[in-house]
């Protein structure tokens, strides 16, 4: 299981790469390992203002289908598109290609309730 120590993480198992003002949101190793192969990836459209904890999208694996909650409150300013052709990204390259969403963060606190890979390997072990 990879987790990177330079991203934040939630308890519902997506990561955060904040930059400034803006945040990459995908889902962990540990959920896509969880998931299994992705088959489908549905995902909101540039311009949608997301609220934190809220669902912003869904991952259909060949094993079940589950939503994909919103780390931060914000506006998306870029979905991966590739994720439409190639749900394959999310098992293959979590942290990388298999990136969701882009979000310019309205958050004035963005870390908050978020965990560093510290406190995120604990939960894994947890769960594991």
């Amino acid at each position: 299981m990879e987790i990177q120590k330079d991203l934040l993480y939630t308890m519902e198992h997506e990561w955060i790469r904040l930059k400034g003002n803006r945040a990459v949101v995908g889902v962990s190793d540990f959920a896509q390992k969880q998931l299994g192969d992705v088959v489908f990836v549905e995902l909101p459209t540039e311009g949608t203002e997301l609220v934190k904890e809220n669902t912003f999208g869904v991952v259909e694996s060949v094993k079940t289908v589950s939503d994909v909650y919103a780390p931060l409150s914000g506006r998306v300013v870029a979905v991966n598109k590739d994720l439409e052709t190639q749900p394959d990204l999310v098992n293959s390259d979590p942290y990388g290609k298999g990136w969701m969403i882009e979000i310019e963060v309205t958050d004035s606190s963005p870390e908050d309730g978020l965990m560093n890979s510290e406190k995120y390997t604990e939960l894994c072990q947890q769960q594991g």
